[in-house]
């Protein structure tokens, strides 16, 4: 007979009397010899994107209202792409593109605030009293 692995309890109360007052039963979870594998989660952690800033806001604004030589379109078109990548999950691609977007903003607005800060100068003291 082949040993089995979940025995049956006799229904005899003669043998479990025997049973009680003989040697020392093994538990009953030990008796029930389960094969078990290790099982293995996988879990995708996907990187926080909302860390990357675009600067969208930023660069429609340097697009309306300071776009200087083009710069703030060239800032919108990265704002863009950022947000693509962020989509994407491609997180160096979109820091890649958020720093040339910031950096395109940066120059649109320095340069734009220079001019305006000059047009002011000459309209205060104009070129003729010179």
């Amino acid at each position: 007979m082949a040993p089995t692995l979940f025995p049956m309890e006799s229904k005899n109360s003669k043998t479990d009397s025997v049973r009680a007052a003989g040697a020392p039963q093994a538990c009953k979870h030990l008796a029930e010899k389960k094969t078990m594998t290790n099982p293995t989660t996988v879990i995708e952690v996907y990187p926080d994107t909302t860390e990357v800033n675009d600067y969208y806001l930023w660069s429609i604004f340097n697009f309306v209202y300071l776009n200087f030589c083009c710069l703030g379109f060239i800032a919108l078109a990265y704002s863009l792409k950022v947000r693509d990548k962020k989509l994407l999950n491609d997180l160096n691609g979109a820091v890649e593109d958020a720093k040339t977007a910031r950096l395109f903003n940066i120059t649109s607005s320095a340069l734009a605030a220079s001019c305006i800060i000059l047009v002011f100068i000459f309209l205060r003291y104009p070129l003729t009293d010179y």
